[in-house]
């Protein structure tokens, strides 16, 4: 692994990666020309919109999908085929914790049989009273009891089956978790014991997530640095600190404009002067230039021919804008 220049090891590189669909009416530009970084122990939070390629991004990384182009290097092992094609120790160290557990939990399997399940595949038990005793203390460290693991998913709540899937994620031991919108699905009320829980096991296991969501106000709290994605592209990145007290992209300025707040002093921290506004694209056919120039009140006739380059405006601090 490379050392970060805070100091940390960089687990996950993603570089120049594309994924594109091809479908009856054309190509999707799902994942157009990416690069970044996951440290290990961070949380890197990947935001946009419905449509920006987030998941499709997580996915890729998984090795759901393989990439049209470009690498993806975990550990310094380039891993960019297909989770078939992965060997057996990276497939156990990447692990997801999937948006709704109602629908990545198999309904004909007690709890047991869902999170003993990648101990079995991973051979970390020998026995059934090992997988009791993996079972129970997994349930434990979510906050579960320990006789859930005789229930279905269907006789308990949305929390409690999130918790569950988190438990199952958590089962061979990972290095890295992937959080695709890990509590969209859940009530409100639900939403905040699910953060404390996964930063609490962040910390007492030394994980690593890159955390998917549309939720933009959510990252303040959990990640240590950011990235907004556009149609495909990533068009700002940085630490979390920086990143929300000096937004930079116009995109950026508008997802902060458009949070919802409670107070006179939170309405003063928001960007001023822009709006949401407009539909994203298709990204069957992304805009030329920058792609949010659509949207974009500061845009000008070279944002509508030329696409932006990355720039370092302050230390770890990217944009893509022709303003800067």
């Amino acid at each position: 692994m490379s050392v970060g220049s805070n100091g940390k090891n960089t687990l996950l590189r993603i570089v120049n990666l594309k994924k594109y669909f091809k479908v009856s009416t054309g190509v999707v530009h799902a994942v157009d020309d990416i690069s970044f970084e996951v440290k290990e122990g961070e949380t890197f939070g990947l935001v946009g919109e419905s449509g920006s390629g987030k998941t499709t991004t997580g996915y890729v990384v998984m090795g759901f999908y393989e990439p049209t182009s470009g690498k993806i290097i975990y550990k310094n092992t380039d891993i960019s085929t297909h989770i078939s094609k992965r060997p057996r120790e990276i497939k156990r160290e990447l692990q997801i914790v999937f948006q709704d557990p109602g629908t990545s939990l198999n309904p004909k399997h007690t709890i047991r049989d869902i999170i003993s399940l990648p101990l079995r595949v991973h051979k970390l038990v020998s026995n059934e009273d090992e997988i009791d005793e993996e079972v129970s203390r997994l349930l434990n460290m979510v906050e579960l009891p320990s006789d859930f693991m005789y229930r279905y998913p269907r006789e308990i709540g949305g929390g409690e089956r999130q918790l569950v899937a988190i438990a199952r994620a958590l089962a061979p031991r990972p290095k890295f978790v992937l959080l695709d919108e890990p509590t969209s699905a859940l009530d409100v009320s639900i939403q905040a014991k699910i953060i404390n829980k996964l930063m609490d096991l962040q910390k007492k296991f030394n994980l690593t997530y890159l955390f998917i969501t549309h939720d933009l106000s959510l990252m303040r709290n959990v990640a240590h640095r950011v990235a907004i994605m556009y149609l495909g592209k990533i068009y700002e990145m940085g630490p979390t600190e920086k990143f929300f007290r000096n937004p930079l992209h116009p995109y950026t300025q508008m997802l902060l404009s458009s949070i919802p707040v409670v107070s006179s002093e939170e309405e003063k921290l928001k960007p001023k002067g822009i709006e949401s506004r407009g539909e994203i694209p298709s990204p069957m056919n992304p805009p030329k230039g920058c792609r949010f120039h659509t949207r974009c009140p500061f845009a000008k006739e070279k944002c509508r021919q030329e696409e932006p380059p990355f720039i370092e405006t302050e230390q770890g601090h990217l944009v893509a804008c022709w303003l800067y």
